[in-house]
């Protein structure tokens, strides 16, 4: 049974760097479900490692900072695959070259780029993608963090990056409705085992707490977050828009769990 009713669909994905990205897991679960994935990533480099992983499916080059760019992906694509049916923007960076700072120190330029790529590409790619977009069923799909609220010392000045992000999915989701049904939604997890996470200064640490103020005192897979980016992609979810579905395995609800307080006595 074809329970996503992905088959043959057309789904782009931004944001592939290795075998642990979220992005990868998304791609070869929507693979598996019989979609048609195209692949997206910022030079020929990673073009060159991502395709290994992907085998046949089509990768191409697109840095999401330079519109030119983003416009040329889009004729790049347009001629083979004149309907897509959903986009995955998974997408981060941050610039921590100048140390890590206290918040009240964070440099302008540093700040501006990560809205930049992180948050600005996702207008940017839906507005120039709008007339490939299926109207009637299209879905976007953007990788957030389960709360923007956690003010973590090293996680930087990503958490308000990723805050205009969601807050950009909600606009992006009523802007898109003047002329379709176009979807926009995020995926919102806790902590995860990346390469991306993995320089983090203290990361392990928060991770590994995270993992114990989970209901299962198991940490989120990369799986399950892939599992939900394929719902909310497929038209199973077409009564979910500019929503953030939260997939922490119940870690908001516990932090005063008695096996944490009790611990640190």
């Amino acid at each position: 049974m074809d329970f996503l009713q992905l088959a043959g669909k057309t789904i782009l994905v931004f944001g592939v760097a290795n075998r642990k990205s979220v992005a990868y897991h998304i791609g070869q679960l929507l693979a598996e479900a019989g979609a048609n994935v195209l692949y997206s990533v910022r030079s020929p480099e990673r073009q060159a490692s991502v395709q290994k992983l992907v085998g046949d499916a089509p990768v191409y080059i697109c840095d999401v900072e330079h519109q030119t760019q983003i416009d040329a992906l889009r004729d790049e694509i347009a001629p083979q695959h004149p309907q897509i049916h959903g986009i995955v923007h998974s997408i981060a960076f941050a610039d921590y070259s100048a140390g890590w700072l206290p918040f009240h120190e964070t440099p302008r330029a540093a700040f501006l780029q990560a809205v930049d790529i992180s948050c600005y590409s996702l207008i940017a790619f839906s507005n120039a993608f709008r007339e490939l977009l299926d109207k009637e069923q299209g879905s976007v799909v953007a990788i957030s963090i389960s709360t923007t609220r956690m003010a973590a010392e090293n996680y930087g000045y990503m958490a308000p990056v990723k805050a205009a992000l969601d807050s950009s999915l909600a606009f992006l989701a009523k802007s898109f409705s003047q002329f379709s049904k176009v979807r926009f939604n995020a995926v919102c997890p806790g902590l995860l085992k990346t390469s991306a996470s993995a320089g983090i200064p203290g990361y392990v640490d928060s991770y590994l707490y995270a993992e114990q103020a989970t209901l299962r005192k198991q940490a989120v897979q990369t799986e399950e977050v892939a599992n939900a980016a394929a719902f909310l992609i497929s038209p199973r979810s077409s009564g979910i828009n500019a929503q953030g579905l939260v997939i922490d395995a119940g870690m908001s609800i516990n932090y005063f769990d008695d096996e944490l307080i009790h611990r640190q006595k």
